[in-house]
């Protein structure tokens, strides 16, 4: 009698937290219909670049002169900072640094979100510019060394097999591309990037990937700029093609073995776009 007392005692609560369940899911419902567009920055003085790996930021830092580290970094993470000047710019280079226990680089969705988060609200900056490396599509006219800007962002990794979650799974967000741009660099191109934490795919997320209609791969993207977007900063992407997703070699070898052309080409893509940004102010 005890129990079953206690449990009617228990109803009143439980309803509540059914009302209110259901009246969250009605407002993903709603939010699913929404798209969420990109932001535009009024001005750019500040900007604040992300790099997953060292071996694709590091390259870019020689070319950034001027460029110092600062050394007290994002407390209580492996983030490795550069701050200085370039073209009248303030500019920081933030990479995610090597994970504290399996001694790798820090790469994913997780370590760029936490990164992201502690460098913007450190350094307030007026534009986050991610750059990095990533898979191409065959399909969508991809090939190594292509340099993508990034038009939005998804994931394609995230099932959350629940009714009014379809939208937050997905998480596209549409990225800021400055006007311009790519009449001044025109041998660039414009494409979704699609974000997972693996570096292979299932045959789900190729379904997905699809369904994108992604034409640029990686780990980072969508975790960032939703970042971004929560913090009311435009988001800007610029991948540099390593493999070829939809090929017949292994990621893992084209990755390793075209990593560093990439980086070289990041290391004048970047610097490219910031002195267009720059001439822009």
């Amino acid at each position: 009698m005890d129990n079953r007392r206690q449990r009617r005692q228990h109803w009143p609560q439980c309803h509540r937290v059914l009302r209110l369940a259901a009246r969250s899911l009605g407002a993903y419902d709603r939010a699913s219909t929404v798209a969420v567009s990109a932001l535009a920055p009024s001005k750019v003085s500040t900007v604040l670049i992300l790099v997953a790996m060292e071996a694709e930021g590091t390259p870019l830092l020689s070319e950034l002169e001027g460029l110092q580290q600062d050394e007290s970094g994002l407390p209580g993470l492996p983030a490795l900072c550069y701050s200085g000047t370039y073209r009248d710019l303030d500019v920081i280079v933030v990479m995610n640094g090597v994970h504290p226990i399996h001694g790798v680089t820090s790469v994913g969705t997780a370590a760029a979100a936490v990164t992201a988060h502690a460098a913007l609200q450190r350094y307030q900056p007026d534009l986050v510019l991610n750059a990095g490396t990533a898979g191409g599509f065959r399909a969508q006219g991809g090939a190594i060394g292509d340099v993508y800007v990034a038009t939005a962002v998804a994931n394609h990794d995230r099932r959350i097999p629940i009714p009014g979650f379809q939208a937050y799974e997905r998480g596209r967000t549409e990225a800021f591309v400055p006007p311009g741009l790519l009449e001044a660099q025109p041998t660039w191109k414009l494409g979704v990037v699609t974000t997972s934490n693996s570096l292979d795919y299932t045959l789900e997320d190729e379904e997905r990937m699809r369904g994108n209609d992604a034409s640029v791969k990686e780990m980072e993207a969508a975790a960032i700029a939703d970042v971004a977007r929560g913090c009311e900063v435009p988001f800007v992407a610029i991948k540099v093609i390593t493999d070829i997703v939809d090929g017949d070699r292994p990621t893992q070898d084209e990755f390793t073995e075209n990593l560093g052309t990439a980086a070289a080409s990041l290391r004048v893509a970047v610097p490219a776009a910031l002195e267009f940004l720059a001439a822009g102010r």
